[in-house]
């Protein structure tokens, strides 16, 4: 993909719609492991109240959302439809000058592909545990371990 024109900035609130969808999309493709009603946009406005929202478009398409809770600089959601191509990257290094320091995630220990972009990223397992059933990894960065 072509990110020549990419955009990452802070989303509005007329977009937010569009960022759940797009959450839920996401979900539903990748998270295989999970049954696809589980995702639902309702959590992802619950959690928006209390979050950062972040977005990547594209020739004006929204193709990425990320999601930080700055009071424990915690990267909540980090989502793209189109995996590969830069957008993941863009995202979180905005997200991480955001954060202006150590930044924290989870993801779920069936994500191999999302642990080894975080991995590539400079981000260390720290913690391993379960929610609602569902096995988790927390990673941390440090700036100086940014890529």
């Amino acid at each position: 993909m072509d990110n020549a024109g990419l955009i990452v900035r802070r989303a509005r609130p007329d977009e937010l719609a569009a960022c759940a969808a797009l959450y839920v999309t996401v979900l539903r493709e990748t998270f295989t492991w999970l049954p696809p009603e589980r995702h639902k946009e309702g959590d992802f406005f619950a959690a928006a109240r209390d979050e950062e929202i972040y977005v990547a478009r594209l020739g004006g398409r929204l193709v990425g959302i990320a999601a930080l809770y700055r009071p424990q600089v915690f990267l909540h959601s980090l989502y793209v439809t189109e995996r590969g191509g830069g957008v993941g990257k863009a995202l979180l290094d905005h997200v991480s000058k955001a954060a202006g320091g150590v930044l924290q995630l989870k993801c779920q220990t069936a994500n191999l592909r999302a642990q080894a972009f975080y991995r590539r990223e400079g981000f260390r397992c720290t913690e391993a545990g379960e929610d609602d059933g569902v096995a988790w990894l927390r990673f941390v960065r440090a700036p100086s371990d940014a890529r």
